[in-house]
């Protein structure tokens, strides 16, 4: 008997995908619309276009933009497409709603690109703890594409893993 000490994770077919690692970086911004209205809730078109054309949109370069109002003014459509107007020759990429929904929709193009080959019918622990705060809508997104290729799926670290899905054994 061999007192070696072996290391039964490493030498397993458990591969760990870690969403810190694909989370993009970058600076992410809200346009308040409520800014640009009398009071926050009226828009007069007028001085709405004057306040567009003044804003200096190259403060946006290469950033994610969510644009949204916060106030409850009601917005005819045209006002948020004025602004993407100006706002679209600069920003990496532009969403109509919150802050929190941007991120969403940030990772889910990022799972989107994710070579699921590397995962084909191999046992997949999804990385649980990270530095970022990771939308939970990303692992979400992440275990419906990892159940169309992996033999099973886990949450966590490997030596501490949650079990969440097996796939079913065929006849």
């Amino acid at each position: 008997m061999s007192n070696e000490i072996k290391n039964r994770v490493s030498e397993s077919s458990i591969i760990t995908i870690d969403l810190e690692k694909f989370y993009p970086k970058g600076n992410r911004k809200f346009i308040d619309m409520s800014n640009w209205l009398d009071n926050g809730l009226v828009l007069r078109e007028k001085e709405f276009r004057k306040k567009i054309e003044s804003h200096k949109w190259i403060s946006y370069k290469e950033k994610n933009v969510a644009l949204g109002c916060s106030s409850d003014a009601i917005l005819p459509s045209w006002a948020s497409l004025l602004v993407v107007s100006h706002l679209e020759p600069y920003a990496k990429k532009i969403i109509h709603g919150s802050l929190k929904e941007l991120e969403n929709i940030i990772i889910e193009d990022v799972i989107k690109t994710i070579n699921i080959d590397t995962y084909k019918d191999k046992p997949v622990i999804i990385k649980g703890c990270s530095d970022n705060s990771i939308p939970e809508n990303a692992y979400v997104q992440l275990i419906i594409l990892l159940k169309t290729v992996s033999r099973s799926l886990f949450y966590g670290e490997a030596c501490s893993s949650v079990p969440i899905w097996k796939r079913p054994k065929t006849n």
